[in-house]
C-alpha cells in the first residue's frame, strides 16, 4: 500500500485443522490417566477460542482503517472435520462451529449425516466462556497445549510438504513420459 498498490481483491482464510486436536489432546490425556469426560472437547473448544480471536481482531480499529483501504477479512476455515474416534458424535466438528464468514471443508459422509439428524448447535458467540473453562481443565489435567500446537503444526507442515513433493513429482514424471 505505500507504494501504490491496493488491497482489493486480496482474499484469504486460515486453516484450522479440528479433529487433530483432540487426537492428540485424547491420547495425552489417557495418559494423564486425566477424567475420560474431558475427552472429545478440546477440538471443537479449541476452534470456538480461534473464532473469538477472529472476531476480536476483525472488529478493532486497526482493521477498521485497512477495511477503509479494501482490506477483506481473512476467514477460518474449519478442516479436518470427519470425526475419528467413533465413539464421538459424526456431526461433532460441525454443529457447534457454524459461525458467519467461516469455511468449512466437511467430508461428504459428515455433511449427509449433518443434513440427516443434526441441528446448529449453541451459537458460537455464546460458548466463549464454557471453551476457556475446557481449554483450562485439559492444562489443569496435566496437558501441555503449547507442545501439542507445535506437534501438530510440525506434523501439519510435513504433511503438506510431503504432499507437495509427491505433486512435484508426479508432474515431473509425467512430463518426462512425454519426451
Amino acid at each position: 500500500m505505500q507504494d501504490g498498490g491496493s488491497l482489493d481483491g486480496i482474499e484469504s482464510v486460515a486453516s484450522f485443522f479440528v479433529s487433530r486436536v483432540d487426537t492428540e489432546i485424547d491420547r495425552r490425556l489417557d495418559e494423564a490417566g486425566a477424567d475420560p469426560s474431558l475427552k472429545g472437547k478440546a477440538a471443537v473448544a479449541n476452534a470456538q477460542l480461534a473464532y473469538q480471536a477472529y472476531e476480536e481482531v476483525f472488529s478493532s480499529d486497526r482493521w477498521r482503517a485497512l477495511q477503509a483501504q479494501g482490506a477483506k477479512p481473512q476467514r477460518p476455515l474449519w478442516a479436518s472435520t470427519g470425526v475419528k474416534n467413533q465413539d464421538y458424535p459424526d456431526t461433532l466438528y460441525i454443529s457447534d462451529l457454524i459461525a458467519p464468514d467461516t469455511v468449512n471443508t466437511v467430508p461428504e459422509k459428515t455433511l449427509k449425516a449433518y443434513a440427516d439428524h443434526a441441528s446448529p448447535g449453541t451459537p458460537i458467540q455464546q460458548t466463549y466462556d464454557e471453551a476457556a473453562q475446557v481449554m483450562k481443565a485439559v492444562t489443569d489435567a496435566g496437558v501441555d497445549l503449547d507442545d501439542v500446537f507445535k506437534v501438530l503444526e510440525d506434523e501439519g507442515i510435513k504433511k503438506f510438504a510431503d504432499s507437495w513433493d509427491e505433486l512435484t513429482e508426479s508432474v515431473r514424471s509425467q512430463l518426462e513420459d512425454k519426451k
